[in-house]
């Protein structure tokens, strides 16, 4: 698949780049995106939930009421799940909610999210470029150029560029990471995918069989 590089004016540069079938073009695999995306989410879980159960409450431990003859219900302390400030029974304890998940399912998570973009149109490359200064207006501007203005952006560099991240760092809809930092839950919580020409080989290079 051959897609025509842009500028940062949304113009056409008359080169292209040539998306690997094997990672831009491969059959999807749902399963395996769910369960790269279900591993991401799990991992970013505190587990830190807690709440008291019976032998942590303070009370009293004195017996209520008689066990038989009252007609009622048997009563024990005070602590009793089933009162008014007992404790809970089989509350939540802390966890630690991280599973295990092969390197190549991870893998074949991501080329099928990045053939899910390619299928769509939703992949836009631009040639390499560099801000002399973060500026967000300028950065807006940029997007309405390339007609992604509105839409929810996941830009892919090849690198660190402190310029480009700080420019778009206050706008909800962008999200700037390097191909270091690429996963499925991001690929596919993007509406577009905005690559750079240089990141692309990165990708391909990554994510090779």
């Amino acid at each position: 698949m051959e897609l025509n590089i842009l500028n940062k004016k949304g113009e056409d540069t008359g080169r292209t780049v040539t998306l690997n079938d094997e990672i831009f073009g491969i059959e999807p695999n749902d399963h395996a995106i769910y369960l790269d995306v279900k591993q991401h989410l799990a991992n970013k879980r505190q587990g830190t939930h807690k709440s008291k159960e019976r032998s942590e409450i303070t009370g009293s431990t004195r017996k209520l009421i008689r066990q038989k003859g009252s007609g009622g219900a048997r009563r024990g302390d005070i602590k009793s799940p089933v009162l008014v400030g007992g404790g809970r029974a089989f509350g939540p304890r802390p966890r630690d909610y991280s599973f295990k998940l092969n390197k190549k399912v991870k893998v074949l998570a991501r080329r099928s999210a990045l053939t899910y973009k390619a299928q769509d149109n939703l992949i836009t490359v631009i040639e390499d470029f560099a801000m002399d200064a973060p500026k967000t207006k300028e950065f807006v501007s940029f997007m309405k150029d390339l007609k992604l203005e509105g839409k929810k952006i996941l830009f892919v560099l090849s690198e660190n560029n402190d310029s480009v991240y700080l420019s778009a760092r206050n706008l909800k809809n962008a999200n700037i990471i390097t191909v270091s930092e690429l996963n499925t839950y991001k690929i596919m919580d993007a509406s577009n995918l905005l690559l750079t020409e240089s990141s692309v080989d990165i990708i391909q290079t990554y994510l090779k069989a």
